[in-house]
């Protein structure tokens, strides 16, 4: 068989995978980001383990334990993509900088739980169908609703400085504000689906009205990072989901909205940038400009390798009281070194050109615009908030899910174009840019007059 184009081959979908393509990754975000207790940094750097931490561990490892049951340990059988290497030889090589980390149990810890992501994601990227990840979005957009409800009506004690700033349960407010970000582009991503109505699983109004509940949970966060980077994901994603007439809409109404933003709502927006900050606060970025002078030092005293898996959770607490980078390519440079860190950087445009190539068709034009906003929503979270380059949280688990769907829809295949045999006929081809497959054809044609 003789593979070629962007597309590795084109077979009939099966129907579904199965719940555990959807229920996976999200019990895997939910172990590691909802908690009903708050834990000093102090705790999670020692290596100190009570129930929840146990908990989260649990559901990781029956997570692996189930897959491995239900398809078994064995080596591929086919060569692998690029984007699929790409990302387990990051996933490989911080798992296993956590040998040589100051923080060792932390580092282990987390090192395993990223394989273990990887591995999901492997196997929906090899193994689901769009819609089952149609399914997944929906229901991660159901969660977060039901987690803006119980935030309302039953608010948990909050620290010093989110006394004011929405929340749930204990997830920190720059944490939901990421839940509510990636919600917000996928209900967005799904609403302006005006001539693919069967994507959608709910109802016009229902994603107008959960768009209107997780914009006001996101402001009422305080979380700067995250409302920058769904704006950032927003553009994004009307300029590629919609091809041409998309770009078309942003230029002239996203200039109107613009405008009409600064001139009613500039207090407000003024506010929700400075949140009662100072001066010096709002120079320094909230002191993570000292972080990041102190980083760079680390970063010196070893340049290659870095310090190990978790190093920087705990490498600055004594000196600064912040623990991470607080900038995920930061965070890399410390923790990985200069080999990590252009891992990760390759792993990044390695995802973002796969994402782009498949804007280019027609038929997957719609999800492929959808996952290229979360991620541009992603970097742009990434230059205040450490999670894209640490394991064991939304914005990883999602990272490695923009993967599976990457590699979901290549599997899809491109749009069929239509070449005409002679008067009257007509005879279906892929793409010239799509994938051309030699083997037996699944349709019979009638045959040919010589």
């Amino acid at each position: 068989m003789t593979v070629k184009g962007v597309f590795p081959r084109r077979r009939p979908p099966a129907p579904s995978a199965g719940w555990w393509a959807f229920a996976l990754p999200l019990a895997l975000m939910l172990a590691s980001d909802y908690k009903l207790r708050s834990r000093d940094v102090d705790n999670a750097v020692s290596g100190s383990a009570d129930l929840t931490v146990l908990l989260e561990i649990a559901v990781y490892g029956a997570a692996a334990l189930y897959l491995v049951w239900r398809f078994g340990l064995r080596l591929p059988r086919r060569r692998t993509t690029g984007l699929l290497l790409a990302a387990w030889c990051f996933c490989g090589y911080v798992a296993f900088s956590a040998l040589w980390s100051p923080f060792k149990s932390l580092g282990i810890v987390r090192g395993v739980q990223l394989l273990v992501t990887m591995l999901v994601a492997h196997t929906i990227a090899t193994r689901a169908t769009p819609e089952d990840l149609r399914k997944l979005a929906h229901v991660f957009v159901g969660i977060v609703l039901v987690s803006v409800g119980i935030g309302v009506a039953h608010p948990f004690p909050r620290t010093l400085h989110t006394e004011s700033r929405f929340n749930w349960l204990y997830v920190h407010p720059v944490i939901a504000g990421v839940y509510l970000a990636v919600a917000i582009l996928l209900v967005v991503g799904y609403l302006i689906r005006w001539n693919r109505p069967q994507d959608r699983l709910w109802h016009p109004v229902v994603y107008v009205v959960a768009l209107a509940v997780l914009t006001g949970a996101l402001v009422a966060t305080g979380t700067r990072g995250a409302a920058l980077g769904c704006a950032a994901g927003l553009l994004v994603l009307l300029a590629t989901a919609r091809g041409p007439k998309g770009r078309i809409d942003v230029i002239v109404m996203g200039a109107a909205v613009a405008v009409l933003a600064v001139l009613a709502f500039s207090d407000k927006i003024l506010a929700f940038v400075s949140r009662g900050e100072s001066t010096e606060q709002l120079a320094t970025l909230n002191s993570r400009t000292e972080l990041w002078s102190l980083a760079m030092d680390a970063f010196r005293e070893e340049p290659i390798f870095g310090r190990g898996l978790g190093a920087s959770r705990g490498l600055f607490l004594d000196s600064i009281g912040l623990g991470g980078g607080h900038n995920a390519f930061i965070n890399a440079l410390v923790d990985n070194g200069a080999v990590g860190t252009v891992a990760f950087a390759a792993l990044l445009l390695t995802l973002g050109f796969v994402l782009l190539t498949l804007c280019r068709h027609r038929t997957l034009r719609a999800d492929a615009g959808m996952m290229l906003g979360i991620f541009g929503c992603f970097l742009t979270d990434s230059m205040t908030t450490e999670g894209l380059a640490a394991p064991a949280n939304v914005s990883s688990v999602w990272l490695f899910l923009l993967v599976a769907w990457a590699e979901v829809l290549r599997r899809q295949g491109g749009d069929p174009a239509v070449v005409q045999q002679g008067p009257g006929e007509a005879l279906e081809r892929p793409d010239p840019s799509a994938t051309t497959v030699t083997a037996a054809p699944y349709v019979e044609r009638a045959p040919q007059e010589s």
